[in-house]
């Protein structure tokens, strides 16, 4: 079994333009004489490796801690991209998944952008979720409709994942967020599992 971190590390991360940057501090330090090591942080829901939930962008979806866990843990299909991925592409991704299970977690590798037809496609298939290593799944320009039409079938977004090191292919995924009542995204520490 191999286990692939497929996260940014927090403080580095990518930050969506206008969201606020990640910061961390030791408020307690061994170095400094005192009895134990103690740090504190302050990021968005949104920065770095990070999932959306669909309160994201509707007012009564649901929240971070209402997604069941089978959202984010199990079989998933990486797939390689270029460019725009339209409806005829999106279909090819789903067939080459195959199983049932890697069929419901889609993972997107490359300098690739989700159109609003390839969104269409992969809300009729009832998938769980579907990630990618830009910090926005669809443009980044204008990703409001891709989002709408995900989102509004309860599909997970995880975006900016770092799959550069891995190849096409089927892994078991783990996404879980944080539990945070009420919250419409949140950070991630995801893995793929190949066995």
């Amino acid at each position: 079994m191999k286990i692939i971190d497929i996260s940014q590390e927090v403080l580095s991360s990518r930050v969506y333009e206008g969201d606020p940057a990640p910061w961390g501090e030791r408020i307690m330090d061994m170095k400094r004489g005192e009895t134990y090591n103690l740090s504190k942080i302050s990021l968005c829901a949104h920065n770095g490796t990070h999932i959306d939930a669909p309160l994201h962008f509707f007012e009564d979806g649901k929240s971070v801690d209402e997604i069941p866990l089978e959202h984010f843990v199990g079989e998933c299909f990486v797939a390689q991209e270029k460019g725009e991925i339209d409806a005829q592409t999106a279909h090819k991704i789903l067939e080459k998944a195959g199983t049932l299970g890697a069929q419901k977690r889609i993972l997107i590798k490359g300098e690739a952008t989700v159109t609003e037809q390839a969104a269409r496609v992969f809300a009729d298939a009832e998938i769980l979720l579907l990630g990618n290593e830009s910090q926005s799944v669809g443009p980044e320009n204008a990703p409001m409709a891709v989002h709408k039409i995900l989102l509004s079938k309860n599909i997970v977004l995880l975006e900016g994942i770092v799959l550069s090191n891995v190849r096409e292919g089927r892994y078991i995924l783990n996404c879980a967020p944080l539990n945070i009542e009420g919250f419409e995204g949140s950070p991630t520490r995801a893995i793929l599992i190949e066995e």
